[in-house]
Parts: C-alpha cells; sequence; structure tokens
C-alpha cells in the first residue's frame, strides 16, 4: 500500500512560484508512475502533469507547458512539482496520484491511478 502525502501549497502572487512535493510512505513508488492533478472550485478535476517511473519521460497539460516541471527523486520517493509564472486560474487543490507503471498510451486519465493524495490548497491572487 502507498500513501502520498502532498505539501507546499499556500498563497503567492499572480507570478510569483510554489513547489509542491508529493511524498510517499508504506512502500516505495519507486516502479510508479505518478501524476498531478487539480480541482478548482466549481470544475472539475484535471491532469496537470505525469511523469514516468523511470523519470525520463512527463507528460503535461497545455496550460502549464512551459510554466510547471515535474521531476522525481527517487533517493527522497518523491515526485516535486515546480510551479512558475502561476496565474489567478491556477488557483485549485492540487493532488499527486501514482500508479504501477505500465507504459500506458495516456497517463491524463484520472481513472488510471491507484493511490491518491490527501491534496494542498493553492491560491494565486491577482
Amino acid at each position: 500500500q502507498v500513501k502520498l502525502v502532498e505539501s507546499g501549497g499556500g498563497l503567492v502572487q499572480a507570478g510569483g512560484s510554489l513547489r509542491l512535493s508529493c511524498a510517499a510512505s508504506g512502500r516505495a513508488f519507486s516502479d510508479h508512475a505518478v501524476a498531478w492533478f487539480r480541482r478548482a472550485p466549481g470544475k472539475e478535476r484535471e491532469f496537470v502533469a505525469a511523469i514516468t517511473w523511470s523519470g525520463k519521460t512527463t507528460y503535461y497539460q497545455d496550460s502549464v507547458k512551459g510554466r510547471f516541471t515535474i521531476s522525481r527523486d527517487k533517493a527522497k520517493n518523491t515526485v516535486d512539482l515546480q510551479m512558475n509564472s502561476l496565474k489567478p486560474e491556477d488557483t485549485a487543490v492540487y493532488y499527486c496520484a501514482s500508479v504501477f507503471e505500465g507504459y500506458y498510451s495516456d497517463y491524463s486519465p484520472a481513472s488510471l491511478y491507484d493511490y491518491w493524495g490527501q491534496g494542498t490548497q493553492v491560491t494565486v491572487s491577482s
């Protein structure tokens, strides 16, 4: 069983940066693909970014490309999301999720992931 815990959320002004971290406990998730999702008030949960087990391949939602970077540190058993040039529309609860790596054709569906964290709030003020 993998337990995921997010940290690093907070309040930031537009144009600022935040770094979210997803830590795994219970067992290592070095053999898992890991993704970040977010849910804004009144909106559906949406895919943000994903990284394969090796860390060699990453995927991003179009609206965050060039601003967000997902990375993993297997020694620390963490996956981070560096968020730069934040916009008010990035305001949401951010969740990390993981699934045993299966070389999937599409890493964006939430239904793909077996393990989820509780989420961390990111608020971007204008």
